[in-house]
């Protein structure tokens, strides 16, 4: 167990949070911390089981060590998030919060026998936070939502080697969910301060994982679209639903209506893309009516606030060979089986960053030419997890 100090007294801050998975619907068990990165192994969340090694007394079994591992800046992420079995293994369970689970635990003031310590007071907050430490912003890389604060200690000294100091944040609208993405990350937090005369205070920091389930939308329509070439390649593709849960089953199919040029393969892919900087809102909108034709891929320039990250999370190959008129090619993809850590679709944030999710249809002529289609799908949380 690690803890942070500074000063010649040595003082040291534990925090650590109270309740588990088995006294509380609202806490979740995680098998990994989750990261915007894609798995190379998709079966890596597996690998190691969430119990402590018996050849490692070093790694406690209390929640408090998450936060030693959940408190970078949005310049180190990779260092930190490198894959879920170092989380698993190393750092012992990750939980996540439902946005009803009210925050309690307990802060310990830890000093060297026969030590004191003053101090000008020591306090508790709750911290909901957009950090855009790498995305256009308005001088302003971090933006807090959420800033609730509580006053452990007055003014005083301290003679205890241990005092332990709890704390309870009831009934906090937890707006949003937690996110970690590419350039902007959406971070709960417990932060502990002890003020100090002229020197600064001793801080610490507690990251929480809050999730946000939803209700099913209203209206789910089908997505149907006819595009193509005109005189050349004419298809038809149809998926069953526009709207999925993260746990769903992509259906559809693809009708071949005109086919004269030689198509090699094609390629079925879900791509997420997020958006951040000024003006997310209006440029949501203004991509949010595609023309209805196959197009060739090129590069272009957009706004020069706004950041977008676009990652393919996978791909399959559906085709192999020349189609032929009337031909149908069916499709099943399972969101599930994607290597990566879906999010619900989130819809300019703050007016901050915006992170939507697209089914990319790729054919390939024999000449290597492509041709693209995108179509948005939207994604909700229907279970924790």
């Amino acid at each position: 167990m690690s803890f942070f100090g500074l000063g010649g007294t040595g003082l040291k801050v534990q925090i650590k949070l109270a309740g588990s998975p088995e006294t509380s619907n609202g806490i979740i068990p995680l098998d990994h911390y989750p990261s915007w990165k894609v798995r190379k192994n998709p079966f890596a969340v597996l690998r190691y089981p969430h119990a402590k090694p018996d050849n490692d007394p070093a790694i406690p079994d209390t929640q408090s060590v998450v936060s030693d591992i959940t408190t970078p800046t949005m310049g180190t992420p990779d260092s930190l998030y490198n894959g879920a079995a170092h989380v698993s293994a190393r750092h012992g369970p990750v939980y996540a919060y439902s946005a009803e689970e009210d925050i309690e635990g307990e802060v310990t003031i830890l000093l060297p026998p026969g030590k004191k310590a003053d101090h000008l007071g020591i306090k508790v907050q709750f911290i909901g936070r957009i950090d855009m430490g790498a995305a256009a912003n308005e001088g302003r890389p971090r933006y807090d939502f959420i800033s609730l604060a509580k006053e452990l200690v007055p003014p005083g000294t301290i003679y205890q080697s241990k005092s332990v100091f709890p704390f309870h944040f009831r009934n906090i609208e937890k707006q949003h969910e937690s996110y970690r993405g590419r350039n902007v990350s959406v971070r709960y937090l417990i932060k502990v301060a002890v003020e100090r005369k002229f020197l600064p205070p001793i801080q610490k920091e507690h990251e929480l994982i809050v999730q946000i389930r939803s209700t099913p939308p209203p209206v789910n329509e089908p997505i149907k679209m006819e595009v193509g070439i005109e005189e050349c390649l004419h298809i038809e593709f149809e998926y069953e639903r526009r709207c999925y849960h993260l746990h769903d089953v992509i259906l559809g199919k693809i009708n071949f209506l005109l086919v004269r040029i030689k198509i090699k393969h094609m390629e079925l892919a879900v791509i997420r893309r997020e958006t951040s900087g000024e003006g997310v809102a209006l440029s949501s909108t203004a991509s949010s009516n595609p023309a209805a034709s196959l197009t060739v891929p090129h590069d272009s320039t957009g706004n020069n606030n706004i950041l977008t990250e676009t990652q393919t999370l996978i791909k399959y190959e559906i085709m192999d060979g020349a189609p032929v008129k009337g031909e149908t090619i069916p499709v099943r993809l399972y969101l599930h089986g994607i290597p990566a850590d879906l999010t619900p679709t989130y819809d300019a944030v703050n007016n901050r960053f915006s992170v939507r999710y697209f089914l990319n249809l790729v054919l390939v002529d024999e000449e290597d030419r492509r041709y693209f289609k995108q179509q948005e799908i939207i994604l909700w949380r229907k279970v924790f997890g």
